[in-house]
């Protein structure tokens, strides 16, 4: 990585994962988006899409074990359980939180890409620096970051319903609490065809209770769920709307 400022990416190791890379080509490269290459084919070689493939096992590996070691429940919900801890939006999210979003060198156009493929860049480059941090300190390192990072999300999920199919869940909560059968509707679509991007909302007899965006109108449509019961939750829990007196 000759001729470029590392200092930054040993300043992000030491402040948020409390040690220094004796390979700090390892971080580099995993906060390094294909679309990068591309655009510096004769200084740059390499990408994260490795080092994501192997961080994904680990991810996988690590989230397995604890499961597996601390709960009886059937092999069916442990794998739900695993499944919402592991999705994009839980891993992207925790990456945000990580702050390394303006260390991961990716094309311009990639830099002015939609929130949604941005947020899948910061959940590709977590699963890499996940891979990274293997390579450079072993597994059991790196599942304690997974524990503090990704692990610690559960109680949430299991608290919120989160795990469960977001549709089938949407639909028990309105009929039991609306009488009513969620309908999904396309808002919006927006892109070319082959790079397509989908708003759907979700009503609930007349109300918007919900949108999601997506590149396929199945991913809008599990995000519009997601948010609906997001919507419905804040109202059991007393912060959604009141009415006045």
């Amino acid at each position: 990585m000759s001729g470029m400022n590392t200092a930054p990416y040993q300043e992000f190791a030491r402040e948020k994962l409390g040690f220094e890379f004796n390979n700090l080509d390892l971080l580099i490269t995993a906060l390094t988006h294909r679309s990068y290459v591309n655009e510096h084919r004769k200084s740059v070689h390499e990408h994260n899409e490795r080092l994501e493939f192997l961080g994904d096992a680990v991810l996988e590996l690590a989230v397995t074990e604890y499961l597996y070691s601390h709960f009886a429940e059937p092999e069916g919900i442990l794998t739900s359980w695993r499944a919402a801890l592991v999705r994009t939006e839980s891993i992207g999210d925790a990456g945000d939180k990580l702050g390394y979003s303006s260390l991961i060198r990716m094309s311009k156009g990639e830099k002015n890409g939609s929130a949604r493929a941005h947020l899948q860049i910061l959940a590709n480059a977590f699963e890499a620096l996940i891979g990274a941090i293997y390579l450079e300190r072993g597994f059991d390192d790196v599942r304690d970051f997974i524990h503090r990072h990704i692990i610690v999300r559960l109680d949430d999920i299991l608290a919120s319903g989160s795990w469960r199919d977001p549709k089938s869940h949407l639909q028990e909560v309105s009929q039991r609490i609306d009488s009513h059968t969620p309908v999904y509707k396309v808002l919006a679509e927006e892109g070319p065809d082959h790079d397509k991007v989908f708003t759907l909302g979700v009503f609930v007899g007349d109300r918007l209770m919900g949108q999601g965006v997506g590149p396929s109108k199945q991913v809008a449509q599990q995000a519009a769920a997601r948010a609906a019961l997001a919507h419905y939750a804040a109202i059991d829990d007393g912060a959604g709307p009141q009415q006045e007196r």
